[in-house]
């Protein structure tokens, strides 16, 4: 005769879950170790990127209508600058190498090479193989923010973009003009490419102003009003040749929602910047990231 496992009761599952070890306070008392370390990035010389920027002349913007979504390009070399120019408001940014699609920015690596937030002298990273940076951040004018009382930040890499998908799961909406939906339409109206096209390269994003961090009690991801205000501007130099694609998030300053048609929502404007000729000497693009690619084998 067999014998049988009792019975696991929703209670006794709780009490498995929550029955801490004796030696419970020493294990989470262990010091945390940086998982990568990046004192050996490459050196960032923002004091070259800012005698180039003195320097440079205004190319071209483009203004991002609220709710919606647009594509820029930027040359390597270049600089460009997201504003908020007429009141709090964030946005999802995705990087794609211009002349390649499958480089694209990579949050993830971005997140764990300078953290969950990123502002003035780090970068944005791209993804496998190139492992490269894409974009440096020399200007941010929220720089100041810091870490506040809830553990929250601005310009996040931990967000992935709103989206109907997430919309659907939860509330059984069918949202359009959710920042996925936005970036979408753009790319495929830049490149000319349908909707089925476009989408698999839509990736996670920068949250460009957007205040953000996880809970203390349960760890989950919050957002707060943005301290963003008109004349606020996050500045890039373009370390390769970029297309960009900025959504202006429909949830405003993200105070309550982030995919909604009743949050107050304003344009973004992006301006490209060309230095002059001889303003970057000394200045050599990333090459891509020289991995054997042999995996081992």
């Amino acid at each position: 005769m067999c014998n049988s496992a009792p019975e696991m009761t929703s209670e006794t599952a709780v009490d498995l879950l929550v029955k801490a070890p004796e030696d419970a306070a020493a294990r989470r008392a262990v010091a945390p170790v940086i998982c990568y370390p990046n004192d050996s990035l490459p050196p960032v010389d923002l004091a070259l990127y800012r005698r180039a920027r003195a320097s440079a002349v205004k190319l071209d913007e483009v203004l991002i209508p609220a709710r919606d979504a647009a594509c820029f390009e930027v040359s390597a070399g270049h600089f460009f600058r997201i504003s908020s120019v007429e009141g709090a408001q964030v946005g999802d940014l995705n990087l794609w190498n211009r002349n390649d699609l499958g480089e694209r920015f990579y949050s993830g690596k971005t997140r764990a090479l300078h953290g969950s937030h990123i502002t003035t002298g780090e970068r944005m990273w791209s993804s496998f193989p190139y492992l490269r940076p894409m974009a440096t951040l020399t200007d941010d004018t929220l720089g100041w923010y810091g870490i506040d009382e809830y553990g929250g930040s601005v310009h996040d890499v931990i967000g992935t973009r709103c989206d109907p998908y997430t919309g659907n799961l939860l509330a059984g909406s069918q949202y359009h003009h959710c920042c996925h939906s936005n970036l979408t339409r753009a790319l495929a109206d830049h490149l000319d490419l349908s909707l089925a096209e476009a989408e698999p390269h839509v990736h996670d994003v920068l949250n460009v102003f957007m205040c953000t961090g996880f809970s203390r009690d349960t760890g989950q991801y919050f957002m707060k009003a943005s301290p963003v205000r008109p004349g606020d501007y996050l500045e890039f130099f373009a370390e390769t040749d970029l297309l960009g694609a900025l959504s202006a998030c429909p949830g405003g300053d993200c105070s309550a929602e982030h995919s909604s048609d009743a949050a107050a929502c304003h344009p973004l404007l992006v301006e490209v910047f060309a230095p002059a000729a001889d303003a970057l000497e000394g200045w050599v693009a990333p090459q891509v990231n020289t991995y054997d690619g042999s995996h081992g084998r």
